[in-house]
């Protein structure tokens, strides 16, 4: 009786219920990473969850828990998201040995309730798998994912805990769906039209495996004008013009980054060009200025054809004539001066004595 009642509670583990549902088997590649979402019911939502790794439920080893006592293998991680009734496992730097059974599971007075998947780790590529577990949509709008296959077996898209597109086109939760399967290892999956509602956990499925993707739906952003200012120069002044310009999020975003320094240094850069242009061509007119200005001070001397002609005047001195002329006749400066002539004085003899003999 013992042995029997062993044996359904193993069963019951394998089949597991329908309170818990998550995927059943997942191919990754060493050295990765994978996520996998654990769905429950909302009574379970202050209940503690975690995750076990074995063959079997009764011999399962607990691997990671939310609300844990006890240090866990660092490349576990575990995240319960209780608005959506979801918690989600993420094993990361896959190793071939991680290759197993793992069982979700959420603890409760009676027996906890448990769904198992098998999980498979190749060195090569994987039999299913995406670019990015986590994608991201607008209102609206559509999205589009590429689910890449080795097999060429019936490709879904399906609602975890929720209904499956088959073939070419289908609907799920009022969002339309078309699949492609025109390329050779790779389908794609377009959802139409999205929704708040389309938000959610959703799989890749062919062939027995599958492959969870998170969908996020957001209203878009309103759309952002940049005002760039531009330098106009010219010969004597400086024009400031005003250039408006908006910018769009793309459609499907699955990185983001800040742009806001890339265009603080491209400002800045057009700024130290149109800068130096000035700069030339404020020199340039400077130089025309001064040149003209030279021309101005040295006009050339015209001949009739328009040809510049030098003459070179010399005066020659004639020969000084000895004849006296009067200023008049003469076209040359005349000074004159008096001449005084005065006469020496003689000097007087003294008177000489005549001596009579007698």
């Amino acid at each position: 009786m013992l042995l029997l009642f062993s044996l359904l509670l193993v069963l019951t583990g394998l089949t597991g219920t329908r309170s818990l549902v998550t995927v059943s088997e997942v191919s990754a590649k060493a050295g990765g990473s994978i996520s996998i979402p654990c769905l429950y019911e909302p009574q379970y939502t202050s209940s503690i969850k975690y995750l076990c790794v074995g063959p079997e439920w009764l011999l399962c080893k607990y691997v990671i828990v939310t609300q844990q006592t006890w240090k866990s293998e660092k490349r576990f991680m575990i995240h319960d998201d209780q608005s959506r009734q979801v918690f989600t496992v993420t094993i990361t730097d896959l190793q071939p040995q991680d290759a197993s059974y793992y069982w979700c599971a959420v603890e409760r007075k009676d027996p906890d309730i448990k769904q198992f998947f098998k999980l498979s780790v190749t060195t090569g590529v994987p039999g299913l798998h995406v670019d990015n577990q986590e994608v991201k949509g607008f209102m609206g709008e559509d999205l589009t994912i590429s689910c890449y296959c080795s097999n060429t077996g019936e490709s879904q898209w399906c609602r975890l805990g929720g209904p499956c597109v088959k073939g070419s086109a289908g609907e799920i939760d009022s969002t339309s769906v078309i699949i492609n399967n025109n390329h050779d290892g790779v389908f794609t999956v377009t959802m139409k039209r999205l929704r708040t509602e389309s938000s959610g956990w959703y799989f890749c499925a062919s062939e027995g495996l599958q492959m969870p993707v998170h969908v996020t739906v957001e209203h878009r952003p309103p759309m952002t004008t940049k005002v760039l200012t531009t330098f106009s120069p010219t010969s004597e002044s400086v024009s400031l013009t005003t250039v408006s310009a908006t910018s769009q999020v793309p459609t499907t975003v699955q990185h983001g980054g800040n742009s806001a320094s890339g265009v603080t240094i491209t400002i800045i850069t057009i700024i130290i060009i149109v800068s130096l242009i000035f700069i030339a061509m404020v020199n340039v007119v400077i130089l025309l200025r001064l040149k003209k200005r030279k021309k101005s001070r040295t006009p050339p001397a015209t001949t009739a054809a328009g040809e510049i002609t030098y003459s070179e005047v010399r005066y020659k001195r004639k020969k000084r004539d000895t004849t006296i002329r009067s200023p008049a006749e003469t076209n040359e400066d005349v000074t004159y001066s008096t001449v005084v002539i005065k006469k020496k004085k003689k000097k007087k003899k003294p008177p000489q004595t005549i001596t009579a003999e007698m």
